[in-house]
């Protein structure tokens, strides 16, 4: 598992999975931020809000199982001006992709493109 997701997210469970039409198996590791705000911003200024919708994130297979990562990123809210929101911005997932960075690195070094 990346070191990031160690350091920002608690685990919540796993589950294996198996796909109806192609029979693989895989793996679903559900995980939730940490109430911490990100760098640079008071904690007597901003309240948790809850959390945005649940990313899918692909990670490297392992033992042949496919691994993925149930995201979800927390919300917090300026406790005097509501329409301020801030969230943390996660450098270890891959622009414009649905994987970690390494993933998107290691295909991208053998010639595969999205």
């Amino acid at each position: 598992m990346p070191s990031e997701l160690l350091a920002n997210f608690d685990f919540l469970y796993l589950g294996e999975f198996v796909t109806i039409n192609t029979k693989e198996s895989g793996i679903l590791i559900h995980l939730e931020e940490k109430n911490i705000l990100p760098l640079g911003y008071e904690l007597l200024e901003y309240e948790s809000k809850g959390f945005m919708n649940a990313s899918i994130v692909q990670d490297f297979p392992l033992r042949g199982k496919a691994i993925f990562y149930s995201i979800r990123k927390r919300r917090w809210r300026h406790k005097t001006e509501s329409n301020k929101i801030i969230s943390r911005d996660f450098s270890f997932l891959a622009d414009k992709t649905r994987m970690t960075a390494d993933l998107a690195d290691f295909l991208k070094d053998r010639g595969w493109r999205w």
